[in-house]
């Protein structure tokens, strides 16, 4: 029998380490803290979801306020102590629709990570991955290197020949000041075709994670920043969540220089895995411009649950995704 018991942020930390789940970063109390103060956003609960009476996965939800109705997103969410059956991802989703029913009438649909595509919907928005590219950044400089395929150390190694950037963690000075990181991150939308979120949803991540949770990598040529990345950090986990990078450096490896260093100063920290945080794949393939550059850092390619909704109120969810469609059409 599956229970869900609802707990304290703190409590489903400790439940958790105790079962050997390793949490992501969004199912921890300082991610709730950080989505607390964005607008549009409310913590709803965190939950231990039980097999009679043994911890087999947790969940925290955020409470999504958009276009006048209400989502409950649980990134990275439920994390399972071992990947579940597809009967027990089931009857596990079925007992979370129950409880959000009798909870919470205002809540539309779930949009949780999920292994299979029973009783699921493709996402109303965002880009979900199944994909992503995991370094093993243990044992040091060399040894990192080394697990990389042949056209990663080929590059790498001509960016620490030829790239005239420094690398460093500027955390400190991108949480005192984010604007110079921020007009990379612009030049790089307008080249790649994309609006970047408002200089303070960068900045407030920063400053809400704080420097254990969040760190800022900076390249810098003659003393300008060129290149940059935000990466996210729980326990021995890292993930990279946002990058940029100037026009004029692309043909200089300061891209290949700056995620290099990243891996030797992250595993030096203690990090033992590095997420790229997703690649493209037939399920992705708006995100295959990614995988050349990413997948030449390891041998190996990593599956993971990717984002599904799941309605609550199935009449509605029907309406939207039929709003949805209508709006697809007229842009043709």
């Amino acid at each position: 029998m599956i229970t869900l018991e609802k707990v304290d942020g703190q409590t489903l930390e400790t439940e958790a380490a105790k079962a050997n789940i390793a949490l992501p970063i969004e199912q921890t109390k300082v991610w709730s803290a950080f989505q607390a103060d964005i607008e549009g956003r409310t913590p709803w609960g965190d939950y231990l979801i039980k097999r009679d009476g043994e911890l087999i996965a947790v969940i925290s939800f955020i409470d999504f306020e958009t276009h006048g109705y209400h989502y409950l997103r649980s990134m990275h969410g439920p994390a399972w102590a071992s990947k579940p059956s597809e009967a027990e991802e089931r009857e596990v989703i079925d007992a979370i629709v129950a409880m959000v029913r009798k909870t919470d009438k205002k809540v539309a649909f779930l949009r949780i990570d999920t292994w299979y595509t029973g009783g699921t919907h493709k996402v109303l928005s965002t880009v979900p991955y199944d994909f992503t590219v995991v370094i093993d950044v243990t044992g040091g400089d060399d040894a990192i290197m080394g697990r990389m395929k042949r056209r990663g150390r080929r590059d790498v190694r001509k960016s620490l020949r030829e790239c005239p950037a420094e690398v460093a963690d500027e955390t400190q000075q991108a949480l005192a000041d984010f604007t110079e990181y921020y007009d990379v991150m612009v030049e790089t939308g307008k080249r790649d075709g994309f609006r970047p979120a408002p200089m303070s949803d960068y900045s407030d991540m920063i400053k809400a994670l704080g420097a254990d949770h969040c760190r800022v990598f900076a390249a810098r040529i003659e003393g300008r920043v060129v290149a940059w990345s935000i990466v996210t950090v729980n326990g021995t986990r890292a993930v990279r969540y946002y990058a940029g990078m100037r026009n004029e450096v692309m043909r200089l490896h300061v891209t290949d220089k700056l995620l290099y260093s990243e891996c030797c100063i992250l595993g030096a920290q203690g990090i033992t895995d590095y997420d790229l945080m997703g690649i493209g794949s037939d399920f992705a393939p708006s995100l295959k411009g990614l995988n050349e550059f990413k997948t030449k850092f390891t041998e190996e390619i990593t599956p993971v649950a990717p984002a599904r909704d799941v309605p609550v109120k199935k009449a509605f969810y029907w309406a939207l995704q039929t709003l949805q469609s209508v709006r697809k059409a007229l842009r043709k």
